[in-house]
């Protein structure tokens, strides 16, 4: 890590999946908002330590189902408008009896419009909860994160974090069993 740049956050580095499990709920509990968890394999029940329980005392969801329903909706009625636009004003023929607007004949086109606006606010909205694209990221500097894709699980508190403080940070990582506990910073631009 050079030591030019701005600051973006503090590491921890854990040796089992059960050590980031207990420090993640840790981390919660002490009211830290920005950080993340960096893991070589999926760790079952990670995602609900991270983000703790909502009032009904299920593990908070992602806000990406929100985006695919928006878009279905916009899918929908955008199918159900161009199928009535065409058959009412654009190009009005009655063949074989049919309205000018029905929403039995044409469903084809409200069910594919559907999905693929649906499809759309899935992958958009994912795009944008994630902050993508991001060709390259602060954590991507820290010399021990290629461990991450192999045996050694990690967590970084961002400095943008309300509660961040250098010194108090740090030992809190300590404390909860951190090793290897490090400044990353992002690389100062061109």
């Amino acid at each position: 890590m050079a030591n030019k740049g701005i600051k973006y956050g503090l590491t921890a580095v854990f040796n089992t999946a059960s050590d980031i499990y207990t420090a993640a709920a840790k981390v919660r509990d002490a009211g830290y908002t920005s950080w993340e968890c960096y893991t070589p394999m999926p760790v079952h029940g990670l995602d609900a330590q991270m983000y703790g329980l909502d009032e009904k005392g299920f593990p908070i969801r992602s806000k990406v189902p929100r985006f695919t329903l928006i878009g279905g909706v916009t899918g929908f009625f955008t199918g159900m408008f161009i199928v009535w636009y065409m058959n009412a004003y654009d190009y009005p023929l009655i063949a074989g009896g049919k309205p000018f607007f029905s929403p039995i004949f044409p469903f084809p086109v409200f069910y594919e419009l559907t999905i693929l606006f649906a499809a759309f606010g899935t992958l958009f909205g994912m795009f944008f909860l994630n902050r993508l694209p991001r060709h390259n990221h602060p954590v991507f500097e820290h010399p021990k994160f290629g461990r991450t894709g192999d045996d050694k699980f990690m967590i970084v508190i961002e400095v943008e974090d309300p509660k961040f403080d250098d010194e108090e940070t740090k030992s809190f990582l300590n404390d909860i069993g951190g090793k290897s506990v490090g400044l990353i910073r992002e690389p100062e631009e061109f």
